[in-house]
């Protein structure tokens, strides 16, 4: 299995002298290396030819969970045959564990698991298990506590037809991979039976497997729908290998020793606790370890197991925890010559991401454990230390428009410049206008270009003013009232605001309805700078320019006007009464690189045109509800209920106040039966969704 990139253009401007000077840095032993590309000039692409080139496992890390997005759906569109791989925090909502002794307040950890996200994390490490052929595009969670790539390849079941295998070898199999167990609807990550088949259902494809057996014997093997059961191929399997559920597997024989060491531990901690009177939080520590190792014992899991890795991971205290990084290891080894490419995408932004992520996890933790909460284990559970992260690397390449000087040293200032934008496209003119009235002046700008069929982006700095600024221009009589002289009085926009509140996923989908049209304006803050690729935005708002900070950078003022790059009449309206350092070396800057590609375009009898670019699909298929909420299909065939021989409903279609008191009765009764069989079942989210629907039909 080869890289093979598949795409209908041709390296072109300065693409073709980029890639041959990054493929001959590497081939001759440069190990990083610099790419200075302007916003447009086909960064991504020019990676894409030196992994072919290379034939190297990839793995890019990008600051950003909308650019990874971005960045995996480009390099999965120019490596189709190969395995692309998007691994990103799988969090929607993640409240950390925590102590604040000034008002001796214990905060419980608390999360929202994004299940799509887990799959395609589950399927990364898959794809890293088993072929050469492996790019991975990552967010800064690549450097956290992942669990052994050793254990985690060595906890596999594979099955074959024909084979003698007892169902109770199965069952025990598939729950020591982290498979449960369901009567009920299934899942991924869980297997069901139905008299002599078994389905199970991998937790990181879309697709399930139907195990048939006669006796002891499996018959046959057959890929399914999960969701309807239908068989997608009328060729059976003849092999299928099952992956594990989780990426943190411990070996069962380990179990006991990882205990026994906890408890030694255990001891030594109370001991100077109680050393320096801390009688309460010993107790604390005494009582809750004692109950996880209880769980642990009878269990095999218990919340916050995390804190207790290393013992299962047989590493020493202040050990690096195993990551994605150490998946890649393995895969290098075990397919090529034992190297791996690192590309840092925004690196004057991921670089000092990475390396701030280990401080603020460490003065966390050490507050648990100084005050009993947590034994000293848990300061292992720990992302990488920048030290750790960098001795990991070999081949790096690091990718910005404005790289800091820190990647140019690292590089021995080996910078690669790519100025020139394949449709000759220049950087945007620049425009400084006061503040006063820059609302109205904004809104004026805005419909303007709706008209045209033009789109706009702006960026505020806080949170608070998107949203406000965006409900503004979503109310027609202020608009009206605004523009009752104006000819475009008719053409208002449609405007919504992206910041780090909106869903992982929807963040794609937005920018993905801004091009399409949706939306005619989006509202951010920092989200609107690097990597975005939008090329019908005409037109970038900066509100408050001269607020210096860094959001007001020179770095952060390079890339926000850079957005307005990838149309022919790109423009960047500056909203200031002043003029910082930070706007006057940015402006100089852009300007510096439009001369050089004026003198490029009249050299070579370029003229400008804007980049016509299809609209990607979505990573994950999704559809939205009336209420602007989105999800998989499968999820919401899931939330299905059947109420009787030909009739189905959606749960959350069930309108109370539609039904008569006899249709009350029936609903009520039906969803009670369901909610009685999730709860058996122990899928209590689903029962505390059924729970909530019969409360409205009281």
């Amino acid at each position: 299995m080869k890289f093979a990139l598949k795409s209908s253009y041709q390296p072109t401007g300065d693409q073709p002298q980029a890639i041959e000077e990054l493929v001959a840095g590497i081939q001759e032993g440069q190990k990083k290396q610099v790419l200075l590309g302007v916003t447009g000039s086909g960064k991504t692409f020019s990676v894409s030819n030196v992994i072919q080139r290379v034939q190297k496992p990839t793995l890019v890390i990008s600051h950003n969970k909308t650019l990874a997005a971005q960045l995996y759906q480009e390099f999965r569109d120019f490596f189709p045959d190969n395995a692309v791989s998007y691994f990103v925090s799988y969090y929607d909502y993640y409240q950390p564990e925590a102590y604040l002794p000034t008002t001796d307040t214990y905060i419980e950890k608390e999360t929202q698991i994004n299940d799509d996200i887990d799959k395609l994390r589950l399927a990364a490490t898959t794809n890293l298990l088993t072929r050469p052929d492996v790019i991975v595009i990552a967010s800064v969670s690549c450097i956290y506590n992942l669990g052994s790539p050793v254990e985690y390849a060595k906890n596999t079941l594979t099955l074959m037809s024909g084979e003698l295998i007892p169902r109770t070898t199965i069952f025990l199999q598939l729950t020591n991979l982290q498979y449960q167990r369901t009567d009920v609807d299934l899942k991924r990550a869980s297997y069901r039976v139905r008299g002599e088949t078994i389905q199970v259902w991998p937790a990181y494809q879309d697709t399930a497997y139907a195990l048939h057996l006669f006796g002891n014997t499996i018959e046959r093997i057959d890929e399914i729908d999960p969701v309807t059961g239908d068989t997608i191929s009328e060729e059976p399997v003849n092999r299928v290998t099952i992956y594990p559920a989780k990426h943190y597997i411990a070996d069962p024989t380990t179990k006991e020793q990882a205990l026994a060491e906890i408890k030694q531990d255990l001891e030594e901690q109370l001991k100077k606790l109680r050393a320096n009177n801390k009688i309460l939080e010993a107790y604390r520590l005494e009582q809750r370890v004692n109950y996880d190792m209880d769980m642990i014992r009878e269990l095999g899991f218990v919340n916050g197991i995390e804190n207790y890795s290393r013992y299962f991971d047989g590493r020493h205290a202040g050990d690096p925890p195993y990551t994605l990084i150490d998946h890649f290891v393995e895969n290098a080894k075990t397919f090529g010559d034992g190297s791996f490419l690192t590309v840092i995408d925004e690196s004057h932004i991921t670089v000092p991401q990475i390396r701030g992520m280990y401080n603020g996890d460490q003065s966390r933790k050490k507050t648990l454990v100084d005050y009993g909460f947590r034994l000293p284990s848990a300061l292992d559970n720990r992302p990488l230390k920048f030290e750790e992260f960098m001795r990991n690397m070999d081949d790096m390449l690091f990718v910005s428009a404005t790289p800091n000087e820190w990647e140019v040293s690292i590089s021995d200032h080996r910078v690669i410049e790519q100025l020139i934008r394949p449709t000759g496209l220049l950087d945007p003119e620049v425009e400084i206008r006061k503040t006063e009235g820059q609302v109205e002046d904004l809104t004026r700008e805005i419909i303007k270009r709706k008209a045209i069929g033009q789109r706009t982006l702006v960026t505020t700095l806080t949170k608070r003013m998107a949203e406000a600024l965006t409900e503004y221009l979503n109310t027609p009589e202020k608009l009206h009232a605004l523009m009752k002289d104006d000819a475009y009085a008719g053409e208002l926009p449609k405007v919504q605001y992206l910041h780090s509140d909106v869903e992982t996923l929807d963040r794609s989908d937005i920018l993905d309805d801004l091009r399409r049209g949706v939306f005619d304006v989006v509202v951010g803050i920092n989200l609107l700078r690097e990597g975005l690729d939008l090329p019908e935005v005409s037109l970038v708002a900066i509100l408050d320019a001269d607020k210096e900070g860094f959001l007001r950078s020179r770095t952060s003022l390079v890339q926000t006007m850079g957005r307005a790059a990838r149309h022919q009449e790109g423009h960047v309206i500056m909203y200031a009464d002043r003029i910082t350092d930070s706007m006057k070396s940015a402006i100089d800057e852009v300007k510096r690189r439009r001369a050089y590609q004026i003198e490029h375009n009249t050299k070579h009898g370029l003229t400008p045109t804007s980049i016509q670019k299809p609209i990607r699909d979505q990573m994950i298929a999704r559809v939205k509800d009336e209420d602007g909420s989105s999800h998989t299909p499968q999820q919401k065939r899931r939330i299905e209920i059947k109420m009787g021989k030909d009739k189905r409903v959606s749960l959350y279609e069930i309108d109370s106040d539609s039904l008569t008191p006899a249709e009350k009765k029936q609903y009520t009764r039906v969803l009670t039966r369901e909610m009685n069989g999730a709860a058996k079942a122990m899928n209590f989210e689903r029962a505390a969704e059924i729970r909530d629907v019969i409360a409205k039909l009281a």
